[in-house]
């Protein structure tokens, strides 16, 4: 048995207090965090070894982006790819040497900022591209693979609060959507989310801060997600989402993820 989490922790060192509460409530084997914020020299290495995290893979930068893959079962650190093709820390990938030597890959896609039309908005173009560059990679993986992380992206009708209202927002618009799905395609990946919880059964990772009361106006979106290659797929046992997580003092404004597996 392996359990995983993914997490977009939006500051490592200043949530560090929920990181704690949440491994000692749940105890994942792995845990991948987005969004760390830190270099990795700034990474809290300490605070998670007290906690019985002894194996790290950090990928850092300065103020912002940076993902870490930390576990309790020892890893090698197996690729870092620059999807974004300027430098930014998004990606690192692992591999776990005492679960049959599955990789699990750590990414955080970019948010595309607020205008999805590439013209006028750079950052929508350089959203697209990363994820063309993540299908042409995915096309050629030939071991057992998850990739877990903050897709940035709400493909189902049932993974956003209102489809209609959304169709011109980015992070659920057509072109998102087929893009994803195109990436999905590539190596025939398992939602494993959407496995275990069938849509169209509500289904979010993320509520905005700009939300008073995140619950009363349940505003969310399924921004976040665990896909497995087909074999590795049938071997998921359990799935879950700790929406609770975002009711803690200073949250995210994602919530955990867990998939446990049977290898």
């Amino acid at each position: 048995m392996v359990s995983i989490a993914t997490w977009n922790i939006n500051s490592v060192r200043l949530r560090m207090p929920i990181v704690e509460r949440f491994i000692k409530e749940q105890s994942p084997d792995v845990l991948c965090l987005q969004e760390i914020k830190c270099q990795e020299h700034q990474f809290p290495y300490e605070a998670f070894r007290s906690l019985g995290y002894e194996h790290f893979a950090v990928h850092g930068q300065k103020g912002y982006h940076g993902v870490a893959t930390v576990a309790k079962t020892p890893l090698r650190e197996f690729s870092r790819h620059d999807w974004q093709d300027n430098g930014e820390a998004r990606h690192v990938g692992v591999e776990l040497t005492e679960h049959q030597g599955m990789i699990v890959e750590n990414v955080y896609v970019p948010a595309g900022g607020d205008e999805p039309d590439r013209e006028v908005n750079l950052k929508f173009g350089q959203k697209l591209d990363f994820l063309e560059r993540m299908t042409r990679w995915a096309d050629a993986i030939d071991r057992p693979t998850l990739i877990v992380g903050d897709f940035n992206i709400a493909p189902l009708e049932s993974d956003v609060w209102n489809h209609k209202q959304l169709l011109k927002v980015v992070s659920h618009t057509p072109i998102e959507v087929e893009s994803l799905q195109r990436f999905m395609d590539a190596h025939g990946w398992a939602d494993i989310g959407r496995e275990h919880i069938k849509a169209p059964e509500r289904y979010y990772s993320w509520w905005s801060y700009r939300a008073k009361d995140w619950k009363a106006n349940d505003r969310g979106r399924r921004l976040d997600h665990m896909w497995a290659s087909e074999d590795l797929a049938k071997q998921a046992l359990r799935h879950s989402v700790h929406e609770y997580a975002r009711d803690w003092e200073k949250p995210s404004d994602h919530v955990p993820l867990v998939t446990e597996f049977a290898l």
